[in-house]
């Protein structure tokens, strides 16, 4: 298992420090270029502020661990869906000041009308620490973006209090060497469980599962696309990849109500009451049998379990 605490922006960090209330939080970076591969979903990430430095003008405190979340997931977003998606979690007020912050790091500006790409490292669970605590011994001021550190090297001892703390538990029971999760149904633990994402990284991670189409009708339409869980959380189900389907909006209806069904087998399944009840639904009929379009990870199509769960408890089958 690993951690990472990555060099916050102090402005960010103070924004969401002051809203309890989120729990989400787009560590962004200013360019969508490169991955992040430090950590695997359900890991530890720490903010860590900047060292003091007498020829920039900032605010302390200086050179401490102020925070953390669970890492969830990277995605390249362009700059407006970062904000759509994740709002006052991007730690800013607006879109603009957003535009502006993420411009200052940019070795060019954003120009005017420009949307560009960055990359959004996705927390959830995170928590903000008063007082803050002091910083890895072994991180170098020149450091710029973070580093990473294995929890079972003998070194990392002092990651102990810093998980505990992000946890809000007074000691860690759980094995640092391993990532935190407990065995069980995909819609069993709310807390522990690596794969599971908050509200926002969900939308965002199967928006670019789906190649931002949707998986029945193949529109492209942006402002109109959803990501439809299939086991709704009221009912046990969690904000996962596996458990979501990008639809159209008119879909997603269709489809929380009962008119559209998946099979385990991947194929689109239409409840007669769609034409009985309204006359219409000839666009769906004609699908009906094909198989929707899927992830091009395997382990990221959708569960079958929550599909036949679907089928069972939602679909109008007669």
């Amino acid at each position: 298992m690993r951690a990472y605490v990555g060099v916050t922006d102090g402005n960010w960090y103070r924004f969401l420090a002051d809203r309890p209330a989120l729990t989400e939080a787009n560590f962004w970076r200013p360019s969508g270029g490169m991955r992040f591969r430090a950590l695997k979903p359900g890991e530890p990430f720490f903010f860590k502020t900047h060292h003091e430095d007498k020829r920039v003008v900032r605010r302390g405190p200086y050179n401490r661990v102020v925070g953390g979340g669970l890492f969830a997931a990277f995605e390249p977003l362009p700059l407006s869906e970062a904000w759509q998606i994740f709002g006052e979690a991007n730690g800013a007020a607006d879109m603009e000041q957003m535009r502006q912050r993420i411009s200052q790091y940019r070795k060019q500006p954003i120009s005017e009308g420009e949307d560009p790409v960055i990359g959004c490292v996705l927390l959830r669970d995170t928590r903000f620490f008063d007082p803050p605590a002091p910083a890895p011994p072994d991180f170098a001021p020149n450091i710029v973006q973070g580093k990473s550190y294995d929890l079972a090297a003998p070194e990392a001892d002092y990651f102990h209090e810093l998980v505990a703390r992000l946890l809000g538990t007074r000691h860690v029971e759980n094995d640092l060497t391993q990532p935190w999760r407990r065995e069980g149904p995909v819609f069993g633990d709310p807390r522990l469980v690596p794969q599971r994402l908050g509200q926002g990284a969900f939308q965002a991670v199967v928006l670019n599962a789906y190649h931002r189409r949707c998986a029945i009708t193949g529109s492209r339409i942006l402002p109109a696309l959803q990501a439809a869980h299939i086991r709704p959380v009221s009912s046990g189900g969690q904000h996962r990849l596996d458990n979501g389907i990008l639809l159209r909006s008119d879909v997603h209806t269709l489809f929380d109500r009962g008119y559209l069904g998946i099979d385990a087998e991947y194929r689109l399944c239409v409840s007669p009451h769609l034409r009985e009840r309204f006359g219409d639904g000839d666009e769906f009929y004609q699908r009906a049998g094909a198989v929707i379009a899927l992830p091009d990870e395997r382990h990221d199509h959708p569960d079958r379990d929550a599909l036949e769960w679907h089928l069972r408890e939602v679909f109008l089958a007669s």
